[in-house]
């Protein structure tokens, strides 16, 4: 499934990853309805952990940072690899994505640069890959979520600002500010984030990552007990 990609692997030129994580108290609160409030923030974590975990397994990825302030989840991702970087400014999600962007690219002036949400629970490298590979087309490009009304991936290339414009219906924003949508088939788990309990289900039809499967196993191992 994954392996009808080559692209470029060399570290000095691969794709810098920019990832926002909420505080897991406040993360994915629309799942609530779905999963209760205790598991919500157990899942927000393990969406986080098999999407980062995913995307530096992609042969386009030089690195990732996750912008967050959360004790827990910073412990874990760094663990799997990723680079930590405080949400200083504290303004929302546009403004840790441009705070991250710019961290990355004082460690590598030269990088292409591209945002990528954190509740991806399905993602496969191969797919992030393909998807990456196409942006590398343009100045900026975006993919749209599987909704078609939001974004999951912004990218930037090298000298070229992000711009982040997520939240509510970034697809059109994205759009009119001048990004390239791309229009790629076979690319789903790099659409498919998850917010209520319809895209947990759909997710998990895709196929979750570990951790997220984990988690949904011991929390009906607890029920069941």
């Amino acid at each position: 499934m994954d392996g009808d990609v080559v692209t470029n692997t060399d570290p000095m030129t691969g794709w810098s990853l920019v990832v926002p994580l909420k505080p897991l108290v406040r993360a994915k609160s629309r799942l609530t309805a779905a999963v209760g409030d205790a598991l919500r923030p157990r899942l927000a974590l393990a969406f986080a952990l098999d999407t980062v975990g995913a995307a530096l397994t992609c042969p386009a990825v030089a690195g990732v940072v996750v912008v967050t302030d959360d004790p827990v989840a910073g412990e874990a991702l760094t663990a799997l690899g990723a680079r930590i970087v405080p949400d200083r400014p504290a303004a929302g999600l546009n403004a840790a994505l441009a705070h991250g962007a710019a961290a990355l690219r004082t460690a590598r002036p030269g990088a292409p640069v591209a945002a990528l949400n954190a509740d991806l629970p399905a993602l496969r490298p191969g797919e992030l890959a393909r998807v990456l590979d196409r942006a590398a087309a343009f100045p900026r490009a975006f993919l749209p979520d599987a909704a078609g009304v939001g974004t999951t991936l912004l990218t930037a290339r090298a000298g070229v600002e992000l711009r982040p414009c997520f939240g509510g219906p970034s697809r059109r924003r994205h759009s009119a500010s001048g990004a390239v949508e791309i229009l790629l088939p076979g690319v789903d788990s790099v659409r498919r984030d998850v917010d209520t309990g319809h895209d947990l289900t759909e997710a998990l039809a895709l196929g979750v990552g570990p951790h997220t499967s984990g988690r949904l196993s011991c929390a009906a191992g607890a029920r069941d007990a």
